[in-house]
């Protein structure tokens, strides 16, 4: 599962070694799932991805498949879900800072607010006492009520799926270790445009801010949360 491990020489992995890099921090009591802009714009549709510009292809839509297992198993056990949708105003007067790297795009197919491509994908969709909300930079937690809803839940475990792994998941996971959450990331979970962009931005989160773990290591814990009944009554 370490896909990279690759990438790494023998003197990559003795500074590992040496500075005691990687150790697992586990899973906590408290879960939450954070899923991070799972938009038709991030992973367009099969045999038409060109029309799609910011599609990541099928490593997107085989990725959706593991969110949707991890999203349908903490909905079935009481864990809460929270959806983050990046949406631009179809005028850019909200691209802030992005508009210098990117050129706003006036596509239905982009995340553009109000447009086919700025909605959730068709398989997922929140329960009752999911939270979903719009977000306007990289990190879920950046201008969002995020944070206030992890506290106000007593949430000690934040779990990250969606996409793109070196761009929102990245500003996300290391935001949520700012916050001293353990942070998890189910590597199938998680997904990008770009290969190695995904294999790096995943070591690097493993290495110091996040366990990146196995899909089905995720279900099983979420299948077993002894918190998640009693969280599921105090938030209905």
């Amino acid at each position: 599962m370490d896909i990279w491990n690759s990438y790494l020489s023998e003197a990559d992995r003795a500074t590992l070694a040496r500075g005691r890099f990687g150790r697992r921090m586990g899973f906590g009591q408290r879960p939450a799932v954070v899923v991070i802009d799972a938009q038709k714009y991030m992973v367009g549709e099969a045999g038409n991805d060109a029309s799609w510009p910011s599609s990541c292809g099928d490593a997107g839509r085989q990725a959706v498949q593991a969110i949707a297992r991890i999203v349908q198993a903490a909905q079935a056990n009481g864990v809460p879900c929270f959806f983050t949708l990046f949406e631009l105003a179809p005028d850019g007067s909200d691209i802030g800072g992005y508009g210098r790297k990117r050129d706003l795009l006036d596509s239905p197919h982009w995340c553009l607010a109000g447009s086919r491509g700025a909605e959730l994908v068709d398989e997922l969709s929140p329960a009752p006492g999911d939270v979903v909300f719009v977000k306007k930079k990289p990190s879920g937690f950046h201008g969002t009520p995020l944070l206030g809803y992890l506290v106000d839940r007593g949430i000690d475990t934040v779990i990250v799926v969606g996409g793109a792994t070196s761009n929102c998941i990245r500003a996300t996971v290391f935001d949520s270790a700012s916050y001293n959450y353990r942070t998890i990331v189910p590597a199938e979970a998680v997904f990008d445009r770009i290969a190695v962009s995904h294999a790096i931005s995943l070591f690097d989160m493993d290495r110091q801010f996040a366990d990146v773990v196995a899909a089905d290591e995720v279900v099983d814990y979420l299948r077993q949360c002894p918190a998640a009944a009693a969280s599921n009554q105090t938030h209905t």
